[in-house]
């Protein structure tokens, strides 16, 4: 698939797994079969946004408020043990209303956990994809207005500006320097 693709590529360019503590993704099924084959040793989180959404699609309109508001719960307890006690609480509610919903997240709740063991001060920024989605979205918008491009490099030209200055903020608000507690 691509997304093997892409990440051999990552591979063979020096990203080989080693330093890295976690990996956070949607629920594409072709990325998580791609990180599992690359990166079979590094820790995953699943993407609470993405995973509020699935479960807020499987949801009837009358229960959306309190079934998601119960959801933020589990994941803004202060740590794993209490999150899984949430999530109880939060199952046993919607078991029978919306089966769907629990079944949704009961099968990737290990999962959406993951991040409980990083340091706390990380969790917020590493429970969700946000940060390389609001990447993607700042290359949309510097690249729509140009509709095309001269060549492959003017292109490159662009993307390297764009990373370039989000590498430069991260340097100095860096999400980095933690290591993996088993």
């Amino acid at each position: 698939t691509c997304c093997t693709a892409f990440l051999e590529t990552l591979w063979k360019r020096g990203l080989t797994g080693d330093k890295l503590s976690l990996i956070v993704t949607d629920g594409g099924p072709g990325l998580i079969r791609a990180v599992e084959m690359i990166y079979p040793g590094v820790a995953r989180q699943r993407c609470w946004a993405h995973k509020g959404r699935n479960i807020a699609d499987k949801v009837r309109r009358k229960n959306q408020e309190e079934c998601m508001a119960g959801l933020k719960r589990i994941y803004t307890r202060p740590n794993r043990r209490e999150a899984i006690k949430a999530y109880r609480v939060w199952a046993a509610r919607w078991r029978e209303e919306e089966p769907s919903a629990v079944e949704c997240l009961a099968k990737d709740l290990e999962e959406m956990l993951t991040f409980y063991t990083m340091p706390a001060h990380h969790w917020k920024k590493i429970r969700t994809t946000n940060i390389i989605e609001r990447l993607f979205r700042e290359v949309r918008r510097r690249t729509r207005p140009m509709t095309c491009f001269a060549n492959k490099a003017s292109c490159d030209r662009v993307l390297f500006a764009v990373f370039k200055t989000f590498n430069q903020y991260w340097d100095s608000h860096p999400i980095r320097h933690f290591t993996h507690k088993a």
